[in-house]
């Protein structure tokens, strides 16, 4: 009973704090899984990240139902997923109702425009945080190639980001595949 409460806690908080939708609760949800709880660490965590971004539909519920699921099987992905999207609603109902009556106020739109700079800072921090991650595993001039790769196909050829991470998945699989045909030996700890 306890883990189901930590798991709607939460994303309970993540879905209270998430303010602007995917990409503002990623960092929220980082760190109650991996800092907080510790249900995952970052590699996991990346992972989980990198395949829900490749799926259709909103980023927070795809986590949290998975995390959800792996820490507490079904009942957990049911709190999980309630707890991301309940307040989510009721803020909703709420604040549109109070907001659509202000919403020409310079005060709302300038509480509105506040938030992406902030937004923009917690999604940096975890992008160092991937990065140095990758570095670790990948070294700085792999890292360094994939992202401006990366960043050339999405922005000036238009590839969808789903698009280019199922390709470096495939290219991992593939890759490690093609390490345990030459060093089988290594599969079997003989060197």
């Amino acid at each position: 009973m306890k883990t189901q409460l930590q798991l709607f806690l939460a994303f309970f908080r993540v879905g209270m704090l998430g303010y602007g939708g995917g990409p503002s609760s990623i960092p929220l949800v980082h760190k109650e899984v991996v800092e907080r709880y510790k249900w995952m660490n970052d590699d996991e965590f990346s992972d989980v990240l990198a395949l829900g971004n490749t799926l259709p539909g909103p980023i927070a519920t795809k986590m949290s139902g998975y995390i959800g699921y792996r820490v507490a099987g079904i009942l957990g992905l049911i709190i999980a997923l309630a707890a991301t999207i309940i307040p989510t609603i009721v803020l909703m109902i709420v604040l549109l109702t109070f907001l659509s009556s202000f919403k020409d106020q310079p005060w709302v739109m300038g509480m509105t425009k506040a938030v992406v700079p902030v937004v923009g800072v917690m999604l940096a921090s975890l992008t160092w945080d991937f990065f140095k991650k990758s570095k670790e595993s990948l070294g700085w001039k792999i890292a360094l190639g994939i992202i401006a790769a990366s960043f050339i196909l999405i922005q000036f050829a238009g590839f969808h980001p789903a698009i280019l991470i199922a390709a470096l998945l495939l290219f991992a699989i593939f890759k490690k595949d093609k390490q345990k045909e030459t060093h089988p030996s290594s599969e079997r700890g003989v060197s």
